[in-house]
């Protein structure tokens, strides 16, 4: 068989460029460490190693969100913190300012100072972010909270709570709303309120009270305690209890002429109080259904109660009364913003969590990609050799079959 010198040729350059080609990729492997250098090489193990980047990718945007909620839950817990603070000082001044012995200008001292907490409370529910957001304001977050008024503070935000999303399945809130925090305060005892009536001339205080038995309890309860005193040597002291739920006095026929006992447990509907002290004739006391009352309505009401001329025992007992519900509404506030830094606390240790299983599924995805792509060091160094030996040999080979013609023995 004739074979032209150009097929030779030919042939020769092809196989050359092959094998130069297949060493240029092996050595373009291991200076990337990679055995998959386009899909072309494994078009599965390619497809495969594209799904879980991209998941890696997910979940390194995950640790970033949560690195950004756990910044801001620092800051809510800090700015709950002050809070509590600020309300646990304001309690131990409205305790302070039931002493008997106070001048109107020691208590006038005292109010003074609850309306500098007053606004250091207002300060902290206006607390921003620092990236111009405030801390308290739902989803206006560049809307102030609460501006102040004559009766408090006026909330100005709205009711959302502003989430981050922190993992495959889960959303981290990041703050709460000004009315979670300063306004959803339950007054009272948390079940029921009672008060004494604005108009008593008596020297009475009623108590906080608490439930006996639940089960007796109405949600809708609304009760009105009357005093009536007969003259006589002792006044005869008694006392009748009306249901008011409907808006209509019903006298309870089991608590209908009551004789009055200082200091005695009063026990109806599932509740039970006691009133020390000497009611006068048509004293009215109260009790209602617990509600939410704004933190910063109850502190002005304090300081309004201080400042209040207390004539007498009747006085006297008056601001005992509103003193009592104040301490009681401040507990409420002050326990309401210790459960939501409980909540914020339980969030940021959920971060944790989710923190230590992202770094183990960054390592699984890892792993991962390192079975797909990552090349075999050793046989990738054994085939380099190999391919460079073969393409020198064919180098020698094709030069010295080149060189081969009868015309250099004539």
């Amino acid at each position: 068989m004739r074979i032209s010198t150009l097929s030779i040729y030919g042939n020769a350059t092809s196989q050359l460029n092959t094998l130069q080609s297949a060493l240029a990729r092996t050595q373009m492997q291991l200076s990337t460490n990679r055995r998959i250098l386009t899909p072309a090489d494994d078009p599965v193990a390619s497809a495969r190693a594209l799904e879980v980047s991209q998941s890696k990718a997910m979940n390194e945007g995950f640790a970033s969100n949560r690195a950004s909620a756990r910044s801001s839950l620092a800051a809510v817990e800090g700015a709950l913190q002050n809070a509590g603070n600020l309300l646990q000082d304001i309690q131990e001044l409205a305790v302070k300012a039931g002493n008997g012995s106070m001048l109107p200008q020691d208590r006038e001292a005292l109010a003074i100072e609850l309306e500098g907490r007053l606004d250091d409370l207002l300060g902290v529910a206006n607390t921003t972010d620092g990236a111009g957001g405030y801390l308290f304001s739902g989803y206006k977050a560049t809307t102030q909270p609460y501006t102040r008024t004559p009766t408090g503070a006026d909330y100005q935000g709205d009711q959302g709570q502003r989430q981050l999303q922190v993992g495959a399945s889960r959303k981290i809130p990041l703050s709460a709303s000004g009315t979670a925090v300063f306004d959803a305060n339950p007054t009272g005892n948390g079940a029921f309120q009672t008060q004494a009536g604005a108009l008593n001339t008596g020297a009475a205080i009623i108590s906080s009270g608490a439930v006996v038995d639940r089960d007796l309890v109405n949600d809708d309860l609304s009760y009105k305690l009357t005093f009536s005193v007969a003259p006589g040597t002792p006044p005869q002291t008694t006392y009748t209890v009306y249901d008011t739920t409907s808006g209509t006095d019903v006298a309870l026929a089991t608590h209908t002429g009551i004789p009055y006992e200082d200091g005695k447990t009063i026990s109806f509907g599932g509740l039970s109080f006691d009133i020390k002290g000497v009611p006068a004739n048509g004293d009215v006391f109260t009790a209602e259904p617990s509600k939410n009352k704004s933190v910063f309505e109850t502190v002005t009401e304090l300081v309004a109660a201080l400042r209040a001329p207390v004539d007498g025992s009747t006085g006297k007992a008056a601001l005992t009364n509103r003193l009592n519900t104040a301490i009681d509404n401040l507990k409420g506030a002050h326990d309401n913003v210790l459960t939501v830094q409980a909540s914020v606390g339980a969030h940021m240790k959920e971060l944790d969590y989710l923190d230590s299983a992202g770094d183990d599924l960054d390592i699984q995805y890892a792993a991962t990609l390192g079975d797909l792509q990552d090349l075999d060091m050793v046989k990738a160094i054994s085939d380099f050799s190999m391919q460079q030996n073969t393409l020198q040999a064919a180098q020698m080979s094709f030069k010295t079959m080149s060189g081969l013609s009868l015309f250099n023995y004539l």
